[in-house]
């Protein structure tokens, strides 16, 4: 296959209409090729002439040998935010990784102003009241107007969330590696200072990559810390936060509320769903597939960001979203 120029080669089936949505947001840069449409003889020479490779997941998507044709890419563009259960060591040594930072993220904002809002608003008890006949019209709820949002992990998703929270009147305390933002917060720290934002949340939402820094942050201690009815929502990795102690806290605070998106055995990482603390018994537990990127449209909205950010790895710029060494479990 005669290439002018390193392509980018998209390692995964697209419809025509998204392959519309590449085409107009890669024109101009160089060539699309895709993987799953070639023989084996044309991968291999495509993969030792790639510029950029957009994938979902390598360890599904290339082949055993393949990896390793990858050493002279610009870029391995990754359509998901988090790649931790992706073996990243099995990559060429040198070639740049990014992620889809924010790929989704209006979609799970959404969902996690909904978690909470259903949280506080109390319609999953109230819904299971209502069907045992009991019609509590005057059971205090909650507003969260004039509370406030803590955000643990202020990238694409927390930033999204924030100005929903905002636009309902929330004030935003948010934590990310650098302690800045462009974005409007009310404050703003480093991960040092976890335990300020755990003891001013209202809703907390866990938004923050796995990493080994990250890996079992939230315990106990920590859980203790925050208020007795703050609602606590994940829509990240259920590894954040350790899955026994928030048990045991949700037992033994029944005004405090877990939002479940995010769990420890998963399906698409793990080949399984599985918890091994019985959350979905609990009256102060919502619950969801991890199916907060799944708003409609938000996967053509996530397709052309991360074909945007492989264009400026092609054009000369510095691509966005590249995960350091220490940023990586796997």
């Amino acid at each position: 296959m005669e290439l002018s120029q390193p392509p980018l080669v998209i390692a995964f089936e697209l419809s025509e209409k998204r392959k519309a949505i590449v085409a107009d947001a890669f024109a101009g840069a160089s060539a699309v090729v895709y993987l799953t449409e070639l023989d084996e003889a044309a991968r291999a020479e495509v993969l030792r002439n790639t510029g950029v490779l957009l994938t979902f997941n390598t360890s599904k998507e290339l082949r055993s040998d393949e990896a390793e044709l990858l050493d002279g890419a610009r870029l391995i563009q990754f359509m998901i935010a988090g790649v931790d259960f992706i073996p990243l060591g099995d990559l060429p040594e040198g070639v740049p990784v990014a992620t889809n930072g924010g790929g989704f993220a209006e979609s799970m904002a959404e969902h996690a102003l909904a978690m909470a809002l259903a949280a506080a608003k109390r319609l999953i008890v109230e819904h299971e009241n209502l069907k045992l006949g009991q019609f509590n019209q005057f059971t205090q709820n909650r507003m969260l107007a004039g509370g406030l949002c803590g955000i643990f992990g202020f990238g694409g998703i927390g930033a999204a969330t924030a100005r929903l929270m905002h636009c309902i009147g929330m004030r935003v305390h948010a934590i990310n590696r650098h302690g800045r933002t462009d974005e409007r917060v009310d404050w703003i720290g480093t991960p040092e200072r976890l335990n300020e934002l755990l003891e001013v949340a209202d809703v907390l939402l866990i938004s923050a990559p796995l990493t080994r820094a990250t890996y079992g942050l939230i315990g106990a201690a920590e859980l203790r810390r925050m208020k007795d009815d703050a609602i606590l929502v994940n829509v990240a990795r259920g590894e954040i936060v350790q899955e026994r102690p928030l048990y045991d806290h949700l037992v033994s605070h029944p005004r405090f509320t877990a939002c479940i998106d995010a769990w420890w055995i998963e399906p698409v990482r793990h080949g399984e769903f599985r918890v091994d603390q019985p959350f979905l018994d609990l009256p102060n537990v919502i619950a969801s597939p991890h199916n907060s990127a799944q708003g409609g449209g938000a996967y053509d909205i996530s397709l052309r960001r991360a074909v945007e950010n492989c264009r400026r790895a092609l054009t000369g710029e510095a691509p966005l979203h590249v995960i350091g060494l220490d940023e990586r479990l796997m």
